[in-house]
């Protein structure tokens, strides 16, 4: 399924880079200089449950990153990658020249089992955004959520 949402994410987001599971993980323990800007597209809510260490939460109608270079690397997220594709669009319009999405977003980091983290302490929950595009969540990853 995720092979599926990634195609069309590319089509509508064609300029946008994405960046594998594999691949972010692997920048991520080269430390390099300056470190990728790590940005959770997602909402409140679900940023509060879990995120990826070191992430800012950002709305995608909030982006205020004026004291970012334009050419700092930049990695963008979501629960599977179209909110995150949006935001890196309009970052991309914005000057930025090095933002990548994060294919299969959160989702797809934490069924790979990398680590999740609320606020400094490490997890094992995933807000599952609703209960359609949870599916795509393990089910032991999922948090418990009441609307």
């Amino acid at each position: 399924m995720f092979y599926l949402l990634e195609m069309l994410i590319k089509q509508r987001f064609p300029d946008v880079k994405t960046i594998k599971i594999s691949q972010f993980a692997q920048w991520l323990h080269e430390k390099t200089s300056p470190p990728p800007l790590i940005i959770d597209a997602r909402s409140q809510a679900e940023y509060a449950v879990s995120h990826i260490k070191s992430a800012l939460h950002i709305e995608p109608n909030m982006v205020q990153l004026s004291e970012i270079s334009l050419n700092n690397p930049i990695l963008v997220y979501c629960s599977i990658g179209y909110r995150s594709a949006e935001l890196a669009q309009k970052l991309q319009q914005k000057g930025f020249e090095n933002v990548f999405n994060l294919s299969g977003g959160i989702f797809q980091w934490v069924n790979q089992e990398n680590p999740i983290f609320q606020n400094t302490h490490q997890v094992e929950i995933v807000h599952p955004y609703n209960l359609i595009w949870g599916k795509l969540l393990k089910s032991k990853y999922h948090a418990c959520i009441r609307d």
